[in-house]
């Protein structure tokens, strides 16, 4: 008896032993993880330390970014490469551009070619932009971005011009004069081309610059880590990579918790300190952040009206090149390639949406097409879904008419403030469980939550979108899907860095050059908020949201003249 109680003792001391060890391992390992995750929050500030105190040295960091690894087949390769060179961007010559030669609004000017000239509606006018830098002395090169319209203030009409780059310092911006009377020309340097090139190295250098975070939590414990779609370091992450779309994002893994206890999703904030000394000096207010550009002569001319039937003609151009594609006249959005109604009474928009089932899906930007919808409609009535405001998901029924419109946010990456994770839902598999039919409208925006991210995480979200669209449409040919474009804002010196339009022009170009080819109709934004006398705003007022929504019903009821 008392050997077997000896050697039972002896088991026991063992084991006792055993586990006090794996007791010990596993504190050290916790501990080894609690510094890497507490690291990892805190890299966001570090690294803005380190620049800011010494903005010349450069950090290594090593990051896992997907989009680098993606396998792309011949055909989208060669789409991606020509997409690439559809945003091709001049570049100044090689080597630091100091402040005093880069671009200078005020020392620049423009001219209206053959100003004396009697113009009719329907002629082309041609401005020359000469750019000099803050010596006064002329650019030897280009780059520049610019943005111009003409307009007439009493006639609350506008319309936007196109701006070609001679890449020596000078411009040339086309009109088509689409109004009588006195139009006048505007024309703004939105950037330097010294300052695009910053932009450029960001948006390539730094996808991280905005970063997320995520909530995990179980019973009464909870920790929040960094999440994006590139995280830097070699510390363990989560893998919220989409089964479906293969849109990748990570987020590190809690020290404590398992990856399938995350809440929600949020935006964490902006990096500090992503310019040295000399490249801010490219992003100034009143300087040469949307400065205006002014004329060394005459800035309008007088244009004579047209007959009815020239003038109906010159409204209804056909074919790619048409440009502009609409202008305003009397706040009135007209646009050149097809019919629009203008519904000013509410009797016409529920007549319009009967027994139509409406998607809105994207950012906050095609929200207000649901809100002034839901707003100006007295019929439609929110359904409580007990949704974060801003946020979503959100609902409007009008059961009167049988009309339901919807609106959902895109998937990540997005700023929102918090988003639950059972509400992170990519577009392309919303779009894939949509039966569809002919009382189905669908309208999608993407973009602005993109800007911060090198191009090929933005063309891999629209084809896996496109994808979607056409699979809809094959099953349901008589769904209608209308595109909203990006739109123009307001932009200061930490704006330019995170939301500028030229990243916005650049994603809008992809947007409508993928989506181009397939049944889709698009809402031009980027000319309804450039050409308007408004100012530019990241989520532009009611007048110009009213003829957006215009001419997006006008494709969801078409006139019959």
């Amino acid at each position: 008896m008392w050997p077997s109680f000896c050697r039972l003792q002896v088991f026991c001391m063992i084991l006792t032993v055993l586990a006090f060890l794996l007791l010990v391992y596993n504190f050290r390992q916790l501990e080894h993880l609690d510094h890497n995750t507490v690291s990892a929050l805190n890299w966001i500030k570090e690294t803005g330390d380190q620049q800011s105190s010494s903005p010349t040295t450069k950090t290594t960091r090593k990051q896992y970014c997907d989009y680098e690894h993606q396998t792309l087949s011949k055909r989208e390769q060669a789409e991606e490469e020509s997409l690439f060179a559809a945003i091709q961007w001049p570049n100044p010559p090689v080597g630091k551009i100091p402040f005093i030669r880069s671009t200078d609004p005020a020392h620049s000017n423009f001219v209206i070619v053959n100003s004396h000239v009697r113009f009719k509606v329907g002629d082309q006018l041609e401005v020359r932009v000469h750019m000099k830098d803050f010596q006064g002395k002329p650019k030897q090169y280009g780059g520049d971005y610019i943005q111009a319209r003409i307009h007439s203030p009493l006639l609350k009409a506008g319309a936007t011009g196109r701006v070609v780059d001679d890449q020596n310092g000078f411009y040339k911006v086309f009109f088509t004069l689409l109004w009588p009377g006195e139009v006048r020309v505007s024309v703004s340097l939105v950037h330097p081309s010294e300052g695009i090139q910053v932009l450029q190295r960001l948006r390539e250098e730094r996808p991280d610059r905005v970063y997320f975070k995520s909530l995990f939590r179980s019973g009464s414990t909870s920790e929040t880590t960094v999440c994006n779609v590139c995280l830097p370091g070699d510390l363990p992450v989560c893998n919220f990579t989409d089964l479906y779309t293969g849109e990748p994002w990570f987020c590190y893994k809690p020290r404590k918790l398992s990856c399938a206890s995350r809440i929600n999703h949020a935006k964490g904030g902006y990096q500090k300190g992503l310019l040295t000394p000399s490249e801010s000096l490219f992003f100034q207010t009143d300087v040469n952040i949307k400065v205006p550009v002014l004329p060394s002569g005459p800035d309008s001319v007088t244009v004579e009206p047209l007959g009815l039937t020239e003038s109906a003609n010159l409204d209804r151009s056909q074919g790619p090149a048409v440009f502009p594609l609409g202008y305003y006249y009397q706040d009135e959005w007209r646009p050149r390639t097809h019919w629009i109604r203008h519904f000013n009474k509410t009797a016409g928009i529920s007549e319009c949406l009967q027994g139509k089932v409406v998607h809105f899906f994207g950012d906050s930007t095609i929200r207000q097409w649901f809100e002034y919808l839901t707003t100006f409609v007295p019929d439609l009535v929110e359904f409580n879904l007990g949704s974060p405001k801003n946020v979503g998901p959100f609902m409007s029924v009008d059961l009167k008419h049988n009309v339901l419109l919807k609106f959902r946010c895109h998937g990540p990456p997005i700023r929102f403030t918090t988003v639950f994770s059972s509400e992170l839902r990519y577009i392309a598999n919303e779009l894939n469980g949509i039966v569809g039919g002919r009382n189905t409208v669908i309208a999608i925006t993407i973009w602005s939550h993109f800007s911060t991210f090198p191009v090929e995480v933005y063309i891999r979200r629209l084809r896996n979108i496109r994808r979607s669209i056409i699979l809809l449409l094959d099953r349901s040919p008589k769904t209608l899907v209308v595109i909203r474009t990006a739109n123009v804002q307001e932009l200061g010196p930490e704006v330019s860095l995170f939301n500028s339009d030229w990243y916005s022009f650049q994603l809008d170009t992809i947007m409508r050059k993928m989506f181009s080819g397939i049944a889709v109709s698009f809402v031009d934004a980027w000319e309804m908020s450039l050409a308007h006398y408004l100012p530019h705003n990241l989520h532009p007022q009611d007048i110009i949201i009213k003829n957006q929504i215009d001419a997006f019903l006008s494709f969801v009821c078409p006139s019959e003249t």
